[in-house]
């Protein structure tokens, strides 16, 4: 599936430029589709890929099949899918310009191929090039207990730009399901490609209950 992307026509769009979502195996694609979701609802286009063991992975957790949320989100009409296998799409060069990019969930195989430049895959050579062209890139590791392999491959990645942000919840808000923390990671994600200058309201620390 591959819709060209056009130039947003919503109101209050902040830019033309997509932000790229890299979809890769490692477990929380609840958490993909909540970034995806979040980044349309701000008016913002998308152009995602996602591996093949993200798919296997898709079908395990989520009660959607992935080509159904690849209808649902190309309703927007600001969403465009191109196959993880191909390094002719517009993403996996530098002079197309993008937002940057989040790889969500990301997995450690991806976490280590990206911070040593095996860009073998359309999900590793477009974090790539945000790294080359110094564009915001957000890492959303998921994997327990983190071996001193991943740590020195994510911490490989934070000294190339990148920004890690582990899925943490935030119990200091008392979130109470597992929906709440998808989406406050979600919109941690935005934060941190600087779509948004802070959290809302309700997802935001303002000192000790009374």
């Amino acid at each position: 599936m591959g819709v060209t992307l056009q130039p947003s026509t919503m109101p209050n769009a902040p830019s033309e430029k997509p932000v790229v979502v890299g979809i890769t195996g490692a477990s929380g694609s609840a958490l993909a589709d909540a970034v995806i979701g979040r980044l349309l609802a701000s008016d913002v286009p998308v152009v995602t890929t996602a591996s093949s063991a993200a798919r296997m992975v898709w079908r395990e957790e989520m009660d959607e099949s992935f080509g159904s949320a690849l209808e649902r989100w190309d309703a927007t009409g600001a969403f465009t899918f191109h196959q993880v296998g191909d390094l002719r799409a517009p993403i996996a060069s530098g002079t197309y310009p993008t937002l940057g990019m989040v790889i969500v969930p990301c997995s450690m195989a991806t976490a280590a191929a990206v911070a040593h430049g095996l860009a073998d895959n359309l999900v590793r050579r477009a974090a790539d090039v945000c790294i080359k062209e110094r564009r915001p890139l957000v890492v959303v590791p998921r994997e327990s207990p983190l071996s001193a392999i991943h740590l020195r491959n994510l911490t490989e990645l934070a000294q190339l730009g990148a920004t890690i942000l582990p899925p943490e919840p935030a119990f200091y808000l008392r979130q109470r399901t597992i929906d709440d923390m998808v989406q406050f990671v979600a919109q941690r994600v935005l934060t941190a490609l600087g779509l948004t200058d802070a959290l809302p309201a309700n997802m935001r620390y303002e000192g000790p209950r009374t």
